[in-house]
């Protein structure tokens, strides 16, 4: 059976399925069916004439309006009648004239703040012209839709220059819509009348045909036919698909165009049995002889990579053969593999972009590029780094000496150098021109690299040995600078790298680079911040007797910042505990911190009750904001906070006042633990309010617990529950202070906190009476006798018979001063501590001096005699009075320190009050 009659036959069975399914002739229902097509035709044909029509129109009434709006505004003498006194004189006929002659309803010219010269309404003239003028006075020709005197226009707008280029007038042109669209409508009855005679004399053909067609087809409408031969024609020259058609005893009965070309099937192949087809692939003739089910499956054929399906035709009224479909898979493949190599180079390098540099330390974020990179890209990735820039430094000088940051591959047996060691490549490796020049290099074969294998022959040769074939070195560069550079090294894929795998790795590395140098500058600043933090925090507590303490400072993960504490002795045997918070992190901070730090520690030495000195270091920080707030980029101290406490031994009692700060802990002997109320403050800067002093008695061993806000706060922790675990962590009353700050640290504290913390624990220690002496003494210079021989005896029974000759001399001094200037009552003190302190006390507020004292005075060398024995003196005042104090040296405990004061150029001094 040849394929003419294969067709026949499929033409026949078609033709039987459609009459099978039309019993009745559709001649009728085809004809209504055209003619209905055909109305919409001819209706859809008249109204893109007259859409056509209009917008031709229009368009044309656009170009004419511009054309002449542009003709007159360049039209000689136009400048000149501008510039007259009245330019409508001359305007307003000329501009009549052009517009009878170039067939527009106006030519309106008017200056440049829209007022008319000329109109063809005469009264319109000096009216403000009605459009938009703002383009043309940029320079632009404008066209636009209006609703003007003359009713709706097309109008176009064009300026007028002057030989400078300034637009110097503006003219408009224009028609009105109703004279645009009368020529349309005066083409409609025209276009009607051919559209209904075409429209009947189509009526009448098709009535004509589909009668001839009733009689040839027996009834079978055109349609039905037509489609047959359609879909033949389809099958064997349009349809992109190979298909092909082979009959029960294996021979090809069709085969389109498409299936000839895929298959390479000669001419005259329809007929013949599949096997004895010349160029046909065995294995597709394989498939096509032995009739089995086959979807999309790839067979090799011709070159080329075909997606077969195969069905029989049994089933569908055909004759026990097979029918096959036949797709060209080739070039989808291939671009199916360059889409996938494409999609995995950009979810690399969207990987880079979030996953390289989450930290702020170089050699974690080299690491991060080499892990990004293996194996993903290369089978080993090493970065080298320039040695200062691990230091946060600038890298100087050549590539030739450079530190591995980081070593990732596939294996962990590799020879390439390990990370950490320092490597000084030759002038000829491609990391020191890489480094030097800025520009990657690319090795595509190492073993036919002699610059490379120059640095190290024997590790050369073991790493080509191990399979390593193929590096890429790309220069870490940002802002200009060469950082180091970055190698990837191929071992499992025997090609070599590509032109193309050189612009992957340059962008990959340029994000590492970027995040890389953000790390260094971070670690100059924090190097910076930590020095300058370390040299203004307390390298250790100083001697005192007051306390036991121990204190911890964690800086932030983003940096140092602004919390400090401090322990200060006071005359006295006493001790001042701060803990202070300056807001923010970074070297601000910490210079503010020291600041503050240091101010503390000279108010001080004035000895001034907590809330004075609060109230002094309030007034200093708003001096400072002050004064740097017109200092560009210069931001002041406001944001700080302070916890100010003077602890006595002797007499157990702790004054605290607070400028902002959280409350203390205060541990009891027992274990219990209670944050005493105590007045809040503002902080510091603010002004205004005046800070209050509260007292507390402690019993002896008892634990005074200073923190900052980042002990206790957390984002994800409310500060309720921060305290509470303070509290728990504390309740131990067995623990030393360097236990107890362990303690609270770990149970505090997350391993990166977000804010820095300061952590101060004291346990107080007490004076007994049996360190202690004092006296009432009687307000009248015969008391003084009876003192001295009491302080003798007391010094007797502490051993310190030695001091009783300076002691007896100072307290002597100091209590005549004080009833001879001051009022009573009149008190002494003596303390045996570290050192021996004299404390006179009276009910007057006045301080003695040092004075110049001539060598004819018989007075005023008393305060001076006192500061030369003392090693310190002092005055502190109270709420009843003032204190003065001095302190001596113990014997035995190292050389007289002498006084405080230098001796006077000339003369001698004396004590008199101010």
């Amino acid at each position: 059976m040849n394929v003419v009659t294969f067709s026949d036959r499929l033409r026949g069975a078609s033709v039987r399925s459609l009459a099978e399914r039309h019993p009745r002739s559709v001649a009728g229902q085809v004809f209504v069916l055209q003619v209905a097509l055909i109305v919409l035709l001819v209706l859809g044909t008249l109204l893109a004439l007259l859409l056509q029509s209009r917008y031709e129109g229009d368009r044309e009434a656009r170009a004419r309006s511009v054309a002449v709006a542009e003709a007159f505004a360049h039209a000689p003498g136009l400048s000149q009648a501008l510039e007259r006194p009245d330019p409508s004189e001359v305007l307003q006929p000329a501009a009549e004239a052009a517009r009878r002659r170039a067939g527009v309803d106006f030519i309106v010219v008017m200056d440049v703040d829209g007022v008319r010269y000329s109109h063809p309404l005469p009264e319109r003239i000096g009216q403000r012209f009605v459009g938009t003028i703002e383009p043309s006075l940029a320079g632009r020709v404008h066209t636009e839709h209006v609703r003007g005197p003359l009713g709706e226009e097309v109008q176009a707008v064009v300026p007028v220059t002057d030989p400078d280029g300034r637009v110097v007038a503006l003219v408009s042109a224009g028609l009105k819509v109703r004279n645009v669209t009368g020529a349309v409508d005066r083409q409609l009855p025209v276009v009607l009348g051919t559209s209904a005679a075409g429209l009947a004399l189509a009526t009448a053909g098709t009535a004509l045909v589909t009668r001839r067609l009733r009689r040839q087809t027996h009834g079978l409408g055109p349609t039905e036919m037509t489609r047959v031969y359609e879909h033949h024609d389809a099958v064997l020259h349009a349809v992109r698909e190979g298909v092909v058609i082979v009959g029960g005893d294996g021979r090809l009965l069709l085969a389109n165009d498409e299936a000839v070309r895929l298959l390479g099937l000669p001419a005259g192949a329809e007929g013949r049995h599949v096997s004895e087809l010349p160029g046909l692939d065995p294995r597709m003739a394989d498939l096509l002889r032995s009739g089995r089910l086959a979807t999309d499956e790839v067979v090799p054929a011709a070159g080329r990579l075909l997606a077969v399906n195969q069905r029989p035709t049994g089933p569908y009224g055909g004759h026990g053969g097979t029918v096959v479909t036949i797709r060209d898979t080739t070039e989808l493949r291939t671009l199916s593999g360059r889409a996938q190599v494409a999609r995995r180079r950009l979810d690399l390098l969207y990987d880079a972009g979030v996953g390289i540099g989450t930290t702020l330390d170089v050699v974690r974020t080299a690491e991060e590029l080499a892990d990004l990179a293996v194996p993903r890209f290369a089978d080993f990735v090493t970065v080298d780094l320039a040695d200062p820039v691990l230091r946060g430094e600038e890298p100087a000088g050549t590539g030739g000496d450079m530190r591995r940051a980081a070593s990732r591959g596939v294996r962990d047996d590799h020879p390439l150098y390990p990370a950490g060691r320092m490597i000084s490549f030759a002038a000829s490796t491609p990391q020191a021109r890489g480094f030097d020049s800025g520009r990657a290099e690319l090795v595509p074969d190492l073993s036919l690299a002699p610059g490379w294998r120059a640095q190290d022959p024997e590790r050369a040769g073991r790493i080509v040995a191990y399979g390593i074939h193929s590096l890429i070195t790309v220069p870490l560069k940002a802002r200009g600078t060469v950082l180091g550079v970055a190698n990837f090294w191929r071992s499992g894929k025997p090609e070599p790298f590509e032109e193309e795998d050189v612009t992957l790795a340059e962008e990959l590395v340029a994000r590492a680079a970027v995040a890389i140098d953000n790390a260094r500058r971070y670690t100059r600043e924090h190097t910076m911040a930590v020095a300058l933090q370390r040299s203004l925090l307390p390298r250790a507590l100083p001697e005192q007797s007051a306390v036991e303490a121990a204190h911890r400072y964690l800086p932030a993960r983003s940096g140092v910042g602004g919390d400090w504490f401090d322990v200060i002795p006071l005359p006295g045997s006493r001790v001042a505990l701060v803990v202070g918070d300056v807001v923010g992190h970074g070297l601000h901070a910490a210079a503010t911190m020291g600041r503050l730090r240091t101010a503390v520690h000279n108010f001080s030495t004035l000895d001034l009750p907590p809330d004075e000195l609060l109230g002094r270091l309030d007034d200093l920080v708003g001096r400072a904001d002050q004064d740097e707030a017109g200092t560009d980029g210069v931001a002041g101290m406001t944001g700080a906070t302070c916890l100010y406490a003077v602890y006595d031994p002797v007499t157990r009692r702790c004054a605290l006042a607070r400028a902002g700060h959280p409350v203390p802990a205060l541990v009891h002997p027992d274990g219990t633990v209670e944050f005493p109320e105590l007045p809040a403050g503002p902080p510091l800067g603010l002004g205004g309010i005046p800070f209050e002093t509260a007292e507390l008695e402690l019993a002896e061993g008892s634990g005074l617990v200073f923190y900052t806000d980042g002990l206790i706060e957390e984002r994800d922790r409310d500060i309720d529950v921060g305290l509470e675990l303070l509290r728990e962590s504390l309740a131990h009353p067995g623990r030393d202070p360097e236990e107890s700050c362990r303690a609270v640290l770990d149970a505090l504290l997350p391993a990166r906190p977000g804010d820095d913390v300061a952590l101060l624990i004291a346990r107080t220690r007490v004076l007994g009476p049996d360190r202690v002496a004092d006296w009432d003494v009687p307000f009248h210079p015969e008391g003084v006798a009876g003192l001295r021989a009491a302080a003798r005896e007391r010094l007797d029974a502490w051993g310190l018979s030695e001091a009783a000759f300076a002691t007896e001399l100072i307290l002597s001094e100091l209590v005549t001063n004080a009833i001879r200037y001051g009022s009573a009552p009149v008190h002494v003190r003596l303390i045996h501590d570290r050192s021996l302190t004299c404390e006179v006390s009276d009910g007057s507020s006045t301080s003695p001096h040092l004075r110049y004292a001539a060598t004819t005075d018989e007075g005023g060398r008393g305060l001076f005699l006192v500061a030369q024995l003392a090693e310190r003196w002092g005055t502190r005042y109270t709420g009843r009075g003032k204190v003065i104090w001095t302190e001596q040296p113990l014997p035995g405990a190292g050389a007289h320190g002498g006084g405080r004061g230098a001796d006077p150029p000339s003369g001698t001094t004396g004590a008199a009050p101010r």
